[in-house]
């Protein structure tokens, strides 16, 4: 296939923009179409923006900031996309619409022309089934904000070619991202990982474990992560993330492991869909973050003594350690004290559950999560059980 020079993009919201945008920094022609002629009057003037303010920092020059504009052409119908050679379309995530789309789009584009689907969790296989040359269609995920999320999705559903998906990936590498081939599964390969982080996320706030803003602090500080799950909900917002949990939850089947969470859907009926609103998991004043004050750390005991468990002793070791930092009172026998605080290290075990196999007083035991290492982590988890005292849990 000839090297591209010319590519349309269908759907002018913050993913068609951001598509847009490297595609023309890259020196590409782009056709920018949408039902509303308004959404496209306002992209490009989003775009003219940011490359101003890019310019002003010295980030590319004034002169190459208007050229990258002046690519960006306004298309007023899908037939101004007829000498495209890739149209990558970025609308609303429904299988239907996109369908209808791409069928429509066979009509106007040549034979060769690449259709790319920017859809983050619908079958491939399925929106090219509409098509009279299911061939040419794959998939092109990007991630939002476009410009800053430096990898792409490239997935070639059942009846892609081979050479489709090579040609969206050489463009990718042409618009500085690095492209990653995926199998048409639900979700393809971010989505569905990411099930593990922002379903089990809301699975812990739903069960009162922890409130919006601990969950996210503990997968940043101790889990090394750059965003928590709520953080990321937030920027993504729920009338785009919360389809994505359902879609990918029956396309599995219902499996529970994925199952989504009503904490979202009342949330996204009540327009509390995050950073965009001005409000999601958390409340955003003039764009910034606010988060709620945590409660004071309560006063250490004196002369507290401590008995760690060894029965995990990749816990137990990382326990002592951090103990010992802490010019804690540590007791070394085989079974604690009557008056000692009891620390627990379980993996993949709830408190309650260790307290039981081992025999120990439910009263005094706290868990301590050691899975990561406390070297770098600036946060540490405990987890006390329905039946530890308060007075021990404060301590702890």
């Amino acid at each position: 296939m000839t090297e591209i020079q010319t590519i349309g993009v269908v759907g002018a919201g913050a993913m068609g923009r951001g598509i847009a945008q490297i595609a023309a920094q890259a020196g590409l022609r782009v056709r920018l179409y949408d039902t509303s002629a308004e959404a496209v009057a306002n992209a490009r003037e989003s775009l003219r923006q940011t490359w101003e303010k890019l310019a002003q920092k010295g980030k590319l020059s004034a002169a190459d900031a208007q050229a990258a504009l002046a690519r960006v052409e306004s298309a007023t119908a899908l037939t101004d996309m007829s000498s495209c050679q890739v149209v990558v379309e970025a609308i609303v995530e429904r299988l239907d619409v996109k369908r209808d789309l791409f069928a429509a789009l066979e009509g106007v584009v040549s034979e060769d022309c690449i259709l790319a689907s920017n859809t983050s969790s619908l079958s491939i296989t399925a929106i090219a089934a509409a098509c009279k040359h299911p061939r040419r269609v794959a998939g092109y995920h990007f991630f939002n904000p476009v410009a800053l999320m430096k990898v792409v999705e490239v997935i070639d559903g059942l009846r892609s070619a081979p050479e489709v998906g090579d040609t969206l990936a050489e463009l990718a590498r042409r618009m500085g991202h690095t492209p990653v081939r995926a199998k048409d599964m639900p979700g393809f390969i971010v989505n569905h990982a990411g099930r593990g982080m922002n379903t089990e996320g809301l699975r812990v706030a739903q069960e009162a474990v922890a409130s919006f803003a601990q969950v996210d602090a503990v997968m940043r500080e101790q889990a090394g992560f750059r965003m928590g799950p709520f953080e990321l909900l937030d920027l993504t917002a729920l009338d785009v993330s919360h389809p994505v949990m359902e879609s990918i939850y029956r396309q599995f089947f219902d499996e529970p492991r994925f199952r989504p969470s009503p904490i979202t859907t009342v949330r996204l009926a009540g327009g509390l869909i995050g950073r965009k609103a001005g409000e999601g998991f958390y409340v955003y004043a003039d764009g910034q973050k606010q988060v709620p004050a945590e409660p004071p750390v309560p006063a250490l005991p004196a002369d507290l003594k401590v008995w760690v468990s060894p029965k995990h002793p990749e816990g137990y070791a990382r326990a002592i350690a951090l103990l010992e930092k802490l010019d804690a009172r540590l007791l070394s026998g085989s079974t604690p004290d009557a008056d000692a605080l009891i620390v627990v290290t379980p993996f993949g075990e709830d408190v309650s559950t260790t307290v039981s196999a081992q025999g120990l007083d439910p009263a005094r035991t706290v868990g301590l999560d050691t899975l990561y290492a406390f070297d770098s982590a600036k946060r540490r988890t405990i987890m006390a059980s329905p039946a530890t005292e308060e007075k021990w849990r404060d301590a702890a």
